[in-house]
This record gives structure tokens, sequence and C-alpha cells, in this order.
């Protein structure tokens, strides 16, 4: 960083691609052009150094620019050759707090594999707010938390989305917020048949029947679910009325195995080596005979099925 030596561009300070104003070793406001940062630089002046006393709104030359204070920094959000009205002031500026740095996702989102997670640092300490499975009920999230200081006990059980004009419907589990469902009009909340959509899925998850890993923190609390919801989980192929039943659910993931994916898991018991289940599918042998039935325990090990040893063998699970 180096001074601008000329006294009209006091309190101007260069980087590489932008201006600094800086007083007191405060920053006040950074923009990318030296001619910005002298108006902006004047009109700290003007309010005595005040950003609570900014306007929303300013001219220049032709132009309007439109102005917020975020992050105890004065930025410049936009520029219009028109005045614009306070409802396209007021979206410019929420827009830009949600996501100031032009990032893909915006603050406090980031995706791990297929699964969009909201995080924010605290104190010092890093806090996850949620698992999302598509970054529309991520954002919904995080735009929510922005605007009520990060407090969960704010939501209500439905909350309207401002960005994709929908009704969610939330539920705060374990200071985790889960979008339970959406809706495109307050009139078709169904709050019975959306929470056991939900519970369906979790299981679905913990029985290997579907992959939902942004629900792996509920796998073992549908029962503590179903009666915080006052529902029963309900599947249209599934059925989970015996849902501590688990070898009721074992055999139901087993009748919707693969044929080949059934003679490989029949071929497992205990500590069972690769060539012990090659010999129990010797009526199968082909060209790629081997890579097919690893291919097969990886699907088995995937839906926890199946596990494998340290000694290189394969054992059945109990779910």
């Amino acid at each position: 960083m180096t001074n601008i030596s000329l006294m009209s561009e006091k309190y101007i300070r260069e980087n590489r691609n932008s201006f600094n104003i800086v007083k007191s070793s405060k920053i006040y406001a950074k923009t990318t052009t030296l001619d910005e940062a002298i108006f902006i630089r004047d009109l700290l002046i003007e309010n005595n150094w005040d950003l609570d006393e900014i306007p929303q709104i300013v001219k220049k030359d032709d132009n309007y620019l439109v102005l917020a204070v975020f992050d105890e920094k004065l930025h410049l959000i936009c520029k219009y050759k028109i005045r614009p009205n306070d409802i396209t002031i007021r979206k410019h500026i929420k827009k830009f707090k949600r996501n100031p740095n032009n990032s893909k996702y915006g603050l406090n989102i980031t995706k791990v594999f297929d699964t969009y997670v909201i995080k924010k640092q605290i104190a010092g300490d890093d806090y996850i707010f949620g698992y999302y499975d598509n970054l529309n009920d991520a954002q919904f999230v995080r735009n929510f938390l922005l605007e009520h200081q990060w407090n969960v006990d704010k939501f209500n059980k439905v909350e309207y989305d401002d960005e994709t004009h929908a009704y969610k419907l939330v539920s705060v589990i374990d200071d985790k917020v889960y979008v339970i469902d959406t809706f495109l009009s307050k009139d078709n909340i169904d709050f019975e048949k959306s929470y056991e959509k939900f519970l369906a899925k979790i299981s679905k998850h913990k029985y290997g029947l579907s992959n939902y890993p942004h629900l792996d923190l509920l796998k073992d609390k549908v029962p503590e679910l179903e009666k915080r919801f006052q529902v029963r989980t309900k599947d249209s192929v599934w059925s989970f009325n015996s849902i501590n039943d688990e070898e009721s659910i074992l055999s139901q993931v087993i009748f919707n195995l693969t044929p080949f994916q059934k003679s490989v898991y029949d071929a497992i018991d205990e500590d069972t080596s690769l060539e012990e289940i090659e010999r129990s599918l010797i009526r199968y042998k082909s060209g790629n005979f081997t890579q097919k039935i690893l291919k097969n325990i990886d699907e088995l090990t995937e839906r926890e099925l199946i596990e494998r040893t340290g000694d290189g063998t394969f054992t059945k699970t109990n779910l």
C-alpha cells in the first residue's frame, strides 16, 4: 500500500486495484477508482465521518450513486442514470449484504460434495447452522439468519422467501435449521403430508434406500420427530409402520436389490474373502467377473448391508 502524495487526496490510500479511505487507521470505504474515492472521502468529511449520517443515494455528475453501510464500512452499491425508487434501492442493498464479495453462493455458504453448508464464525468458533440439498434452501436460511442476527429462534413454522417468492416450512432441530418443504402458495401447505415426506426421506437415507446426506444428523431421530410432528412415517413404496422393526426394513432392502446384488449379498457370511465370493458365483463368470463383483460389493457397502473387515474380507452388517 502506498500513500498518494497529493494533498487533495488526503485520507486516500492506493492499493493495487482499489482505493481505501482511511482516517486514524480505520478504513471507512473502499472504491475501484480514484474519482469515486475522492467523492466518497468528501462526503464523509461533510458528514463528520459519521457513517449513520450518510444518505442512501447521492447525485454525482450525471449519475445517482446508491450507498450502504455494511460491517462499519461505506460501500458504493450501484449507479443509475435515473434516480431509482425506494424499492429498487432496498433490493440492491439487500442483495449486496447477502453477497458483498460477489462469490458463487454468497456469504457463509460452502458446498461439500452435493451438500450446501451454512457456516459462520462467532467469537472465534465455527458454527454450522444447517445442511441442504439445494442452493435455494441454503440461501433462504442464510438470508433469514443475516437479517435476524443469526438467531435460529426467530424462525416461525412457515416463512416467506422473498427471493423465490415461495413459502418454506421450517423446523429447528438441535440448533440446525431444516427446510421441510416448499410451497408456491400458503393455501397449499399440507403440514401432515410434508412432515410424513420429510421423515420418509430420513428413513430411506438411513437404510440406504435413497441418498440424502444433508439429513445425516437425523438418522436416529425418527421416533423423536414422529412425536414432535405428531405423524407417522409414510412413503408410497416403502413401509415404515414398524420403523423400529429393523428386520422388516432389512427384508425390504434385500427384496429391492438387483438379482446380482442379491447373489453377492447371499454369498457373504462372516469374514468372507473375495475368492470365496467368486467361487460361490462361478456360474456367473464372464470376462469382467471380478470387476462386476467388486462393483456390487461397493454398492452393498454404500447401502450399509456389508462391510469390509481389517483383513480384506467382507461381513454382513446388522442394520
